[in-house]
């Protein structure tokens, strides 16, 4: 039983200053998290027990599907990470460190490399496969822009597993167990999610989908079709088109376009000029980015803007994608600011990458690499050639769906859950074999699937929430019913008391408000804020021997006889799971 008379618990009455999104003003307001630093929280008891709820409810899941728990440091030697390029692959996000001797440690971001190798030193044969392990553990990354409380935080609590096969078809199905496994697991969350397309970034492998909980200020952005079901994060979405037939496109000219290095400005001169029809569609817009010290040009229709997230997700190894600064036009003087054009790309010593809808055959009007002059009728395949075609251009609501061409629906939510299907990158760098049936070596395929504990209670706050407070779950709330005890005679404590202490005996965990000094108004507010879902009020209403029962969610009220309160509280919780 939770007593607030000795629960070391402070609520506020004001939204902190830090705060933007509602999970960490209400989890901070509430007593259960406080800021520590910049993306690093602390955990007060109250958030302790509802973090272990949901901890308990993946652990309980991952168990039943077969999976056994294993624990790793989060300390962790550099050399593995070396063998498989993660110690420079993964940049500035990883946090390094030497001790005393001069070692290089990292505080661990992902435990691929140690799964891996301990699957390595206990087993080698395929009688011993398949295997699924995991953790739930501390997680350590070095974000630039720490933010959203613990949604997006340096140090946080993840369950990442593993899974072990000798074949590509084994792989698939312990894929699937796991994706089973996360539907029941954010089922019993309470959570609203879709499963979407995903890409693998820097764990490598080839399918991968996320688990995303809607929510209007979640990071991360997805498609949905209306028509026919098709989901996927923006940066897994693909670019349906059709090359064009070029061979009406008259010859390239040049123009006279002082004064244009916009988009914007070349257009009016464009429709001046030629009588209108042109729009920023009608051109193409060529960014100069610093691909890891390395130069290169991204081709997109000029209504649209480069979407960095998609396109690194198309540009394996790339680390760190920036703008071009003046620094880097004065060592290519061969490049015109603002009008720069796809022709002769070759004699800047520029990589050309263009998005799919810069199509072989379709035709722009883009920079003629000359000051204050631009050309029309520049056709892909005829006129320039990309190196590589990359999905790299802005999606945008009404963009075609790849899989029925219906106009895709565009949301906002927060990453819950990853499973990717790994392959052989690790085994392969970290020497995972066994001997298969016929006694020959065969390097072992893995899986990996992760959930953000930590950002799951933050994502549960987002979606369960109303104007007053939190309104939790009832497997995740840190109680099951919250009893308040107003006036000052002892009869409504002792009722209280009495009903808890019956309640915790039934299996119902019970916080009771027994605190003599705040107004009944102050208890109603902390039990609102706090967000348990079932409340009872032991005061006025028990001079006619009735409690008042409260549903936090639905905010009906009723009143019960105190004889009858322990088989009406039971019933609430039961119409509540």
């Amino acid at each position: 039983m939770l007593r607030m008379s000795s629960l070391f618990l402070r609520t506020l009455r004001d939204d902190p200053a830090d705060a933007e999104v509602p999970s960490h003003k209400l989890l901070v307001r509430a007593g259960y998290i406080r800021r520590i630093a910049a993306g690093i929280y602390s955990w007060l008891p109250l958030g302790v027990i509802t973090l272990r709820n949901v901890e308990n409810i993946i652990r309980e899941e991952m168990d039943k599907a077969g999976f056994q728990e294993v624990h790793f440091p989060a300390l962790l030697p550099k050399e593995a990470y070396e063998a498989t390029n993660r110690w420079e692959e993964y940049g500035p996000s990883l946090f390094r460190l030497q001790d005393r001797k001069g070692g290089d440690y990292l505080l661990g971001p992902t435990h691929e490399e140690m799964f891996t190798l301990m699957v390595k030193g206990e087993y080698s044969s395929y009688k011993d496969l398949p295997l699924t392990i995991y953790q739930i553990q501390n997680k350590f990354r070095d974000e630039a822009r720490p933010r959203s409380g613990i949604i997006r935080g340096r140090e946080f609590v993840m369950k990442d597993s593993y899974s072990f096969d000798l074949t590509d078809e084994g792989l698939g199905i312990s894929y699937d167990k796991h994706r089973d496994a996360y539907i029941t697991t954010f089922d019993r969350l309470h959570l609203k999610y879709n499963i979407v397309k995903a890409v693998s970034g820097a764990m490598g492998g080839s399918k991968s989908e996320e688990f995303l909980a809607p929510c209007p200020t979640g990071e991360d952005t997805y498609v949905l079709c209306p028509k026919c079901g098709f989901a996927a994060n923006v940066e897994a979405m693909v670019t349906k088109v059709t090359p064009a037939d070029a061979s009406g496109v008259p010859a390239l000219e040049e123009l006279d376009t002082p004064n244009t290095p916009t988009i914007d400005s070349l257009v009016d001169v464009l429709n001046l000029k030629f009588g209108g029809g042109f729009t920023g569609a009608s051109t193409l817009k060529n960014v100069l980015l610093m691909a890891d010290k390395k130069a290169i040009s991204v081709l997109v229709p000029g209504d649209r803007e480069v979407d960095l997230k998609r396109l690194q997700a198309g540009l394996p190894g790339v680390e760190e994608l920036r703008v071009f600064e003046e620094a880097d036009f004065a060592k290519h003087p061969g490049l015109v600011k603002g009008y720069i054009g796809p022709q002769d790309a070759g004699k800047f010593g520029i990589t050309v990458y263009a998005d799919p809808r810069v199509a072989p055959g379709t035709s722009w009007v883009t920079g003629a690499n000359k000051k204050d002059r631009h050309a029309r009728n520049v056709v892909n395949g005829r006129d320039f050639t990309p190196d590589a075609y990359v999905e790299a251009a802005e999606i945008r609501e009404g963009d075609s769906c790849p899989e029925c061409s219906t106009a895709v629906v565009i949301d906002r939510a927060i990453e819950i859950g990853h499973i990717f299907q790994l392959g052989r990158k690790y085994a392969d760098a970290l020497g995972l074999t066994v001997l298969d049936q016929n006694g020959k070596s065969q390097v072992v395929t893995m899986g990996s699937y992760g959930i953000g504990v930590s950002r799951a209670v933050a994502a549960i706050a987002e979606q369960s929430y109303d104007e007053i407070g939190l309104v939790w779950p009832l497997e995740v709330a840190p109680a099951k019913v919250h009893i308040v005890a107003t006036g000052k005679e002892d009869l409504p404590f002792d009722t209280a008391l009495d009903i808890a202490t019956k309640l915790e005996a039934s299996g119902i965990t019970v916080m009771l408000d027994d605190r003599r000094d705040p107004s009944a108004g102050v208890k109603f507010k902390d039990a609102e804020l706090i967000g348990i879902p079932v409340i009872i009020v032991v005061g006025k209403s028990l001079a006619d021997g009735k409690i008042e029962l409260r549903n936090r969610k639905s905010g009906e009220k009723s009143e019960v006889a105190v004889g009858d309160a322990i088989s009406a509280v039971t019933t609430l919780i039961a119409s509540l799971s």
